[in-house]
């Protein structure tokens, strides 16, 4: 007995939302999360768009990202070095139905929950006072999709075969 067909891309709306999310996540770990892990220095402002980006953000809402402990620098890296490559596969997964991603989506979108979600959220609110975010608001803006849309792919990729369903 064969496995079901792949429902072709538009019937499966919620991969193209996906696709177009990532893709988007993929140019922010080049551009945000890439310097703080290489030591980039965004505390204050800059002529380079990528430096004065983050500063923008962080200044009056990141202290833990605008100057990171070792452990930040290794959640930075993790992003730039693992879930950016990470993200140009699940993109072009996404698009072409390929279900063997199913298991590395799953994995991935767990780690970043927990990463993010738990210990990253967990200090900025939380944690030291001289680490919390001093713009709860904007930090949320920021950062919640970053643990909202894994969240949604982990429960896209629920069940095996998940290109064969709408959702």
């Amino acid at each position: 007995m064969s496995a079901p067909a792949n429902l072709p891309l538009r019937q499966r709306r919620i991969d193209i939302f996906f696709a177009i999310v990532f893709a988007a996540f993929t140019v922010t770990s080049l551009i945000s999360d890439l310097l703080p892990t290489v030591g980039v220095n965004f505390s204050h402002p800059s002529g380079n768009f990528f430096v004065n980006s983050n500063y923008w953000y962080a200044h009056d809402t990141d202290v833990l990202f605008m100057h990171p402990p070792d452990w930040m620098r290794i959640v930075t890296g993790l992003s730039a070095f693992v879930y950016m490559p990470f993200y140009v596969v699940l993109v072009v997964c996404l698009l072409l139905g390929k279900n063997w991603i199913q298991l590395f989506a799953v994995i991935y979108a767990t780690m970043i929950v927990t990463l993010t979600g738990i210990v990253v959220f967990g200090v900025e609110f939380f944690g030291d006072p001289a680490t919390r975010t001093g713009n709860p608001a904007k930090f949320l803006a920021f950062n919640l999709p970053y643990v909202l849309v894994p969240l949604i792919l982990l429960i896209r990729m629920r069940k095996p075969l998940p290109f064969t369903r709408r959702f």
